[in-house]
């Protein structure tokens, strides 16, 4: 009997040691992770189908080279309608002889004027170059605005049942909004150095007969009271671009601090 239960009392002692020691966690090599290669430099054009009248090696020379303000350049004022074409006739808006006084009062150029269309001329492009070459300024400003007119019926409108009343009650609100448009064009490269946007809103009611006089008013109205903020928009664009010279970085580069005594 004795000799029976000597291997039962074996295997439960080698059970109770195994039950005495905890059990360890188990351990893991480092997980080793390559660093991802850094992305190279975009430097090809990848869009095969794109159609421009520029070559690509042209392409990449335009857009390296510095964009700056020429010294002793001259300005010319120019509007323009759609499609940037000159503008026929007498410019009778105040804002290109705003444009020219803040140009003058600026410091930032030699000469700054008004350019009148009505010297003979190509429309587009060929045509902007020729105003410029006849005035020999090396840039223009070209100017231009628009509106979006609305009109509706306000509560003035149900005495408009009288006949009478149409002639002179208020029923119809109108409502312009807008945008003055300044864009600095290099004459010599034919790129554009930048374009700065000033928006107008304004509205009103007035009887049905004066609602078409009263826009006209309105819109002369904003282009009146926009046309300094724009103004200053293109003379802040201007001095930054003076500030990019070549000659004006070099000579930022190579100011000497003296230390303090």
């Amino acid at each position: 009997m004795v000799r029976n239960l000597m291997p039962l009392a074996a295997v439960l002692f080698l059970v109770s040691g195994c039950a005495a020691r905890r059990a360890e966690m188990p351990s893991l090599a480092p997980l080793v992770l390559e660093a991802a290669p850094a992305a190279p430099i975009l430097e090809d054009n990848h869009f095969a189908r794109d159609r421009m009248s520029v070559g690509e090696a042209e392409l990449k020379q335009i857009l390296a080279a510095p964009v700056f303000l020429e010294e002793n350049a001259r300005i010319g004022v120019l509007p323009v309608a759609s499609g940037y074409d000159p503008e026929e006739g007498v410019p009778l808006g105040a804002v290109p002889a705003t444009l020219v006084e803040a140009f003058e009062a600026s410091g930032l150029v030699d000469l700054s004027t008004e350019v009148s269309t009505e010297w003979p001329t190509a429309s587009g492009l060929p045509g902007l170059r020729e105003l410029a070459a006849r005035y020999r300024t090396e840039y223009l400003l070209l100017y231009r605005h628009r509106f979006n007119d609305v009109t509706h019926a306000n509560g003035w409108a149900w005495g408009f049942l009288t006949l009478v009343g149409a002639l002179f009650l208020p029923g119809t609100s109108y409502e312009s909004a807008g945008v003055l448009e300044a864009t600095l064009f290099d004459v010599k490269t034919g790129t554009i150095l930048f374009t700065v946007h000033e928006r107008v809103r304004g509205a009103d009611k007035a009887a049905p007969p004066n609602v078409k006089e009263n826009l006209e008013a309105l819109h002369r109205k904003l282009i009146g009271e926009a046309s300094r903020k724009l103004a200053e928009q293109v003379i802040a664009r201007c001095h930054r671009l003076v500030a990019t010279r070549p000659g004006k970085t070099e000579q930022s580069a190579s100011v000497v601090v003296a230390p303090m005594p």
